[in-house]
């Protein structure tokens, strides 16, 4: 008998080598490079995420939750940008990396110069499917994001080293120096049911 094809296994696979890692260390530098690795892996194919987390909203982008690890080590989301929707500028506090799964979305980061104030940092970057970029406080923590296209959503999938959407964070307004506190929650009441593995076991019954 054939087992049927368990679809979600890619991001609980994802899910167990980041439990392993962050377990193992917490070095950011080896969390950054090892969970790049892993990530790569998740966003080289685009079969596995379950349609629920791929919905954009009209009006905002959506951080959909897909697995919060049960010690706040780190946390799994999916990023979902409708046609030209873009973040203020912000910040995150933590390590993060960034795998774009769908679409393409653009960078535009941000540092403090001599006296404080925000600067632009280089020029915009594109990030495209399979591709992966990392953020936290010690290699560049501000940017502002967008989707690349005007006519259709855009999917990139987030590994931040805390629950994400209970971390207090801030926005920034580079031309005026306002800087406010915000939490970003999420955009999903529930996360998806990774652990199912029983029809694949009724399979070799």
């Amino acid at each position: 008998m054939t087992a049927p094809a368990d679809t979600i296994a890619p991001l609980r696979d994802f899910v167990v080598a980041m439990t392993h890692l962050v377990s193992r260390t917490d070095d950011e530098d080896t969390l950054i490079a090892e969970g790049r690795k892993l990530l790569e892996i998740l966003v080289s194919r685009d079969d596995w995420l379950p349609e629920a987390y791929t919905r954009p909203h009209p009006e905002y982008y959506q951080q959909y939750l897909l697995h919060a690890d049960p010690l706040e080590r780190f946390s799994v989301v999916s990023f979902v940008w409708g046609p030209g929707q873009k973040t203020p500028v912000h910040d995150h506090t933590v390590w993060g990396l960034i795998g774009m799964l769908r679409g393409a979305e653009k960078e535009v980061r941000f540092e403090r110069d001599a006296g404080g104030k925000l600067v632009q940092a280089g020029a915009e970057a594109e990030l495209r499917p399979g591709q992966v970029e990392a953020v936290s406080p010690t290699i560049g923590d501000i940017h502002v994001v967008a989707n690349s296209f005007a006519d259709k959503p855009s999917i990139s999938i987030h590994v931040y080293g805390a629950n994400i959407g209970a971390v207090a964070r801030h926005v920034f307004k580079p031309d005026t120096g306002e800087v406010k506190p915000f939490v970003s929650g999420y955009s999903s009441t529930a996360v998806p049911n990774l652990w199912d593995r029983s029809a694949a076991v009724r399979a070799t019954l």
